[in-house]
């Protein structure tokens, strides 16, 4: 039993009481909001084909243990939209009464309809994907908007300008930007701040597999402009976990050639999951608690964000609490393995 508190999904939902002892917020940048240190992403497990229940059970185990944040996009799925139906059909049905504890976000910048309206920056489709998103989750606003990825043929100043717009129609907080490198989120913030609404977060992919964002000096960037930055991928689309240790499982990213692929798997990069998979072992982890403890031990970073595929994995990453320091040894062991492993990663990319 992973949880006394794990109601029937039968019965009426009621928030667990103590769901704010135990989990660690920050601040995020220079602004009031603070955050949960990981943030429940809705991707590719929140669609229109798995079990509903399953979802609706992660969301409730997540609120009750103090994850406040959950981040979705309007593609996420399949199908597109599918993830927003979803949580909007749990939202519905068991966090409404909790509104105001809750920290929801959604992004556009990907493809999303057909036709020139449907993908990347212009003022049209961000303005009428979020008012679709509105729909889709039932809500009056998001808490944060997002620009998925910067957009070479849209002037900055139109993009920035449509979140400003949004803001000021009530239909969200807070904006911020995903995927962007260092001189266009300095660019992005400089606009966002003439137009009196600051970018409040930025969301990049980072892990120990995955450092551009130190090589780019973005989290000098966020921080010079009062940003906070929630990390995605920090598990590295599960090979920094335990899934991999023996090979490629049925069901998973590798075996499906989705998001991971399958010729990622061979014996040198087991070879390394495994020399990684000691070193959290020594310190009392497993790899993906360790993976998570490495992002979040600069503070520029607020939270990360993980997927996961049933309540275990959820009650797996908060265990990340009981140890987020680490010594100069431990990271020199974890770069001794990661830096053969990035070369590898180049290789078959």
């Amino acid at each position: 039993m992973i949880d006394a508190h794990h109601p029937s999904l039968t019965s009426v939902y009621a928030a667990d009481p103590a769901r704010y002892d135990n989990m660690i917020y920050r601040r995020c940048g220079k602004s009031g909001v603070q955050l949960p240190i990981l943030t429940l992403g809705l991707w590719h497990n929140f669609d229109g084909y798995k079990s509903f229940e399953t979802d609706r059970a992660m969301i409730r185990y997540a609120f009750d243990h103090g994850i406040t944040h959950f981040d979705i996009a309007n593609n996420y799925g399949p199908p597109y939209g599918a993830a927003e139906r979803v949580f909007g059909q749990i939202y519905e049905q068991d966090l409404k009464p909790y509104r105001d504890e809750l920290f929801i976000s959604t992004k556009a910048g990907y493809d999303m309809w057909p036709g020139p309206y449907g993908d990347y920056g212009s003022k049209k489709y961000l303005v009428a994907s979020l008012n679709q998103s509105l729909k889709r989750m039932g809500l009056d606003y998001v808490d944060v908007f997002y620009h998925h990825r910067p957009d070479p043929e849209t002037p900055l100043e139109e993009t920035m300008g449509a979140l400003d717009f949004l803001v000021r129609q009530g239909k969200a907080l807070y904006v911020g930007i995903s995927n962007y490198p260092a001189d266009l989120t300095k660019k992005a913030a400089e606009i966002l701040r003439g137009l009196g609404t600051p970018c409040l977060i930025h969301q990049p992919s980072y892990s120990i597999l995955n450092r551009w964002t130190e090589t780019d000096h973005l989290f000098d960037i966020t921080a010079e402009y009062g940003m906070g930055t929630i990390v995605f991928a920090p598990l590295q689309h599960g090979l920094l976990s335990s899934r991999y240790l023996n090979g490629i499982p049925e069901g998973s990213r590798a075996s499906l050639d989705r998001h991971l692929k399958k010729d990622l798997i061979t014996d040198e990069s087991i070879g390394y999951i495994r020399q990684l998979n000691s070193i959290a072992i020594e310190r009392g982890q497993t790899l993906s608690q360790m993976a998570l403890a490495w992002v979040l031990k600069d503070n520029r970073v607020t939270s990360a964000l993980f997927g996961a595929s049933n309540v275990e994995q959820i009650a797996e990453n908060l265990r990340v609490m009981e140890n987020l320091s680490f010594t100069t040894e431990e990271l020199q062991e974890i770069d001794a393995v990661a830096n053969p492993f990035m070369e590898f990663l180049k290789r078959h990319s």
